[in-house]
């Protein structure tokens, strides 16, 4: 899988019961909808902490909502500085 799963270790923090049990059950309570928009749901989504794997904490989501939150968390997130920061800028091949 591609898109946000690329070079992400999320998965591997996932219970083993996450793709079996957990995330069904959710889609299931959620009626297969996407909380935010009402369309099609795809993915379940933790609302606050990460780790917190309780049905109070999971939504199902639509891929284009879960995408959309998933940027703005990582826009706001202290870490986003410290990329950003770590490569120097280059100089525009047409000024060399």
């Amino acid at each position: 899988m591609s898109g946000g799963w690329t070079g992400s270790n999320r998965r591997d923090e996932l219970p083993d019961d996450w793709y079996t049990r957990i995330r069904p059950v959710i889609l299931e309570r959620d009626r297969h909808r996407c909380r935010a928009c009402g369309k099609p749901a795809t993915d379940v989504d933790h609302i606050g902490d990460k780790h917190d794997h309780r049905s109070g904490n999971l939504q199902a989501l639509c891929g284009w909502c879960h995408r959309r939150k998933t940027s703005q968390q990582g826009n706001l997130s202290p870490n986003r500085a410290k990329v950003t920061e770590a490569r120097p800028g280059e100089q525009h091949p047409g000024l060399m």
